[in-house]
């Protein structure tokens, strides 16, 4: 069965405000399954228009990357994520 990702692009707006987010959504994702491929660290945009931050999740499947997405408690504390930063987020299902 193919894995599934999510794939995020975010500029933060709000620095103070935005290691909240990363604080609580780390173990609704990890309880999903969640393996943190890339998150932060050093990148370029070598065409097109991209984030500051990057952020690449693998998850045992498609399915599940949708579920974690989907799930109520991840959305409540999305809602930081959104307050605090501009996001362009993907799921999508691996080879």
């Amino acid at each position: 069965m193919p894995k599934g990702y999510i794939i995020a692009h975010i500029t933060v707006t709000d620095p103070d405000g935005y290691p909240e987010y990363v604080r609580r959504d780390t173990p609704i994702l990890e309880g999903h399954g969640a393996k943190f491929l890339v998150r932060g660290g050093r990148g370029e945009a070598v065409e097109g228009a991209s984030g500051d931050r990057h952020v690449v999740m693998e998850f045992p499947s498609y399915e599940a990357a949708l579920a974690a997405w989907n799930d109520p408690a991840y959305q409540e504390v999305a809602e930081i994520r959104r307050r605090c930063a501009e996001s362009s987020i993907v799921v999508v299902e691996g080879t």
